[in-house]
């Protein structure tokens, strides 16, 4: 299997102003907080010094739902972790029909969630490294022998 892009649908933006008010979605509840903050104002820096009509959003401060009355026509993602990275506020974002930087809400989540990728991989034929799962103590020994 091979996936492919179709790039037709896509045009290349010559103006920062053609983004729009652009959301950066940083900081969240968990416990990759402090990274996502980081990360968020990086993103926020660079899009700004580059003309872009950014601006920082904390969902941890304010409900997502203000994306909406705030009037962001897309989002940056650089949260962190679960409630950033496993397809939650991409479904969230999706349902308020603003665009958003990552992958989409199925990706995300079987992307969260490290076995099943693995396990999704192998069956598709992409070599990856054995593995064991770690379930308890026991295993470890396992896992050393291999």
């Amino acid at each position: 299997m091979r996936l492919q892009h179709d790039v037709r649908g896509l045009r290349r933006v010559s103006a920062a102003a053609e983004f729009g008010r652009v959301a950066v979605l940083h900081g969240g509840s968990s416990a990759e907080r402090e990274i996502s903050l980081l990360s968020g104002a990086a993103v926020l820096a660079a899009l700004q010094r580059r003309g872009v009509d950014a601006h920082g959003f904390d969902p941890a401060q304010h409900p997502l739902s203000e994306l909406s009355t705030g009037r962001y026509t897309r989002a940056w993602i650089a949260l962190h972790g679960p409630g950033g990275e496993d397809g939650t506020v991409q479904g969230a974002l999706e349902f308020l029909g603003i665009p958003y930087t990552g992958s989409g809400v199925t990706g995300s989540a079987i992307g969260m969630d490290k076995l099943r990728t693995k396990r999704l991989a192998a069956a598709l034929g992409v070599p990856t490294p054995d593995f064991v799962v770690l379930r308890s103590a026991a295993d470890l020994e396992l896992a050393l022998a291999r």
